[in-house]
């Protein structure tokens, strides 16, 4: 049986993982308010955005120089690109588990004998697929730290210029939706060709310029705002769930300094009592 000493040093030393585990969960807290916030900002962006382009795919139907755009072309899914957004850190509970096996399911599944390329997001994305023999076509780290909207703009040019010059025939991109602090929920969704939204206002438009130049303009834009929006939906879900799982592990430190302390207080009792009986004995003993 460990002796007083041992059970001493263990409930130190869970007591010091507890201390790292709240203040954590600290971090992570302050860290989520601040990324549910720009979530919650670009969500109508991102909204406004995709009725923008409604009505003007809606308004220009019947124009063929229109579907002529490289972004809307719609060829035969032979090589896929996936960009899987995840992070580069652990001790978030199953984050990054949750959503590489959704992406894998995915690849493996939905687009089953198709050539799959994975753009890695992260290092737990990275490590999972290139383990898995996945093909890799670039590797990006730190996104989720400090999200920016150039991170975006470069993601999305890299691939825009590989779709275009059609070395990929489709792009989705794999990410945790933020729903809530307790749920995240991965998610894949198609950037390329651009899915154009199928109802749009009926308003009969004037445009200043042609809308093949409008277009132009318009859908890259439209593609960096929705790898953006996935980054940034990412990182508050990998903020609350790292809360999450912080909070979790101090609970189970609790529990654990307390049972530890039982058996500690059970140790030090049978020692006493020993001790008492040995006098007795030896004072019987002299009698």
């Amino acid at each position: 049986m460990p002796s007083l000493i041992d059970f001493r040093r263990r409930i130190r030393s869970v007591k010091n993982t507890q201390q790292i585990t709240k203040a954590m969960k600290m971090v992570s807290a302050a860290k989520l308010r601040r990324a549910q916030d720009a979530v919650i900002a670009a969500r109508p962006f991102g909204n406004s955005l995709r009725a923008m382009l409604a009505n003007v795919a809606t308004a220009s139907k019947g124009a063929g120089s229109v579907e002529q755009n490289p972004l809307l072309a719609e060829r035969p899914e032979e090589r896929v690109q996936v960009i899987v957004i995840s992070s580069d850190r652990g001790l978030a509970g199953a984050f990054s588990t949750n959503l590489n096996k959704a992406a894998q399911k995915f690849c493996v599944e939905d687009k089953a004998g198709k050539k799959i390329e994975i753009e890695a997001v992260g290092k737990k994305a990275k490590d999972y697929f290139r383990r898995r023999n996945f093909a890799i076509s670039g590797e990006i780290f730190g996104v989720t730290r400090a999200p920016k909207y150039s991170h975006a703009a470069d993601i999305a040019k890299k691939v825009i210029e590989r779709y275009t010059k059609g070395e990929i025939d489709s792009v989705y991109v794999a990410y945790n939706e933020f729903k809530s602090v307790s749920t995240q929920k991965p998610d894949v969704m198609q950037i390329l060709p651009v899915p154009l939204p199928q109802s749009g206002d009926t308003t009969d438009y004037i445009f200043e310029q042609p809308v093949e130049q409008l277009l132009e303009t318009l859908l890259p834009r439209y593609v960096e705002v929705l790898i953006f929006r996935a980054i940034l939906e990412s990182t508050a879900a990998e903020h609350a769930a790292r809360m999450t799982a912080m909070d979790a592990a101090s609970s189970n430190a609790a529990d654990v300094i307390e049972k530890l302390t039982l058996y500690m207080n059970r140790v030090r009792q049978a020692s006493i009592t020993r001790e008492i009986i040995e006098v007795v004995s030896g004072a019987s003993a002299l009698e």
